[in-house]
């Protein structure tokens, strides 16, 4: 069956590339899992639409019966189901979501305040004053990544999708720059086929709604 990863039907040039459905869209080619795009109004959120997102946020994915959001929960629920995502063995599929668990809430929550400050509010005294924490928080992840290839499991998994798509949005904005442990991290795995393939798609996508 084909999985129904639903995004937005456009979004500003800033924002191409970054839209978090390219997570699953990673995963489904991680993984060798086919997968068909529908979009949902960015202006004007339908009520069908709410109804099944209440945040009127993407991605959203449906499998069969399954409809699922938050990105997230959608790599859980695909690593379930596929290998390639989350290792079957006990220890590592701990570890693998114990690392898929720190990106979305310890790393993410404070890379995205910044973004705001910086870049949606373009507001100099809020991005001064959250600047240090996020330059801790990329301390404090530097000698995890200096002894490893890959965030869990000895090999790529799920954690490394959140992982990297958190540090390639501060190395958009030029915060990544003083930690080559974590630009050379991002390098590797952006540097994956299964990356350039979903990256290359989010664009045309968005390419083709303009």
């Amino acid at each position: 069956m084909t999985l129904v990863i639903t995004t937005f039907d456009w979004v500003p040039d800033i924002s191409k590339g970054y839209v978090r459905d390219i997570r699953v869209r990673w995963a489904c080619e991680e993984a060798g899992l086919p997968y068909h795009v529908e979009t949902t109004s960015v202006r004007e959120k339908t009520l069908p639409y709410m109804l099944r997102q209440p945040f009127g946020q993407v991605p959203m994915v449906d499998d069969g019966d399954i409809s699922l959001f938050e990105s997230g929960a959608i790599l859980l629920y695909l690593g379930d189901r596929h290998e390639a995502l989350i290792p079957r063995d006990p220890r590592q599929r701990a570890e693998t979501q114990q690392w898929m668990i720190a990106g979305l809430n310890t790393l993410e929550p404070v890379i995205m305040a910044f973004f705001m400050a910086k870049i949606s509010d373009q507001n100099e005294t809020a991005t001064g004053l959250l600047q240090p924490r996020l330059q801790e928080r990329l301390r404090q992840l530097t000698p995890v990544l200096a002894k490893r290839e890959f965030i869990a499991s000895g090999r790529f998994t799920a954690a490394d999708i959140l992982i990297c798509e958190a540090l390639r949005l501060v190395a958009h904005m030029d915060e990544l720059d003083p930690h080559p442990v974590l630009t050379d991290y991002v390098q590797r795995m952006t540097a994956r086929p299964a990356f350039q393939q979903a990256l290359a798609a989010q664009l045309d996508h968005f390419t083709e709604a303009a």
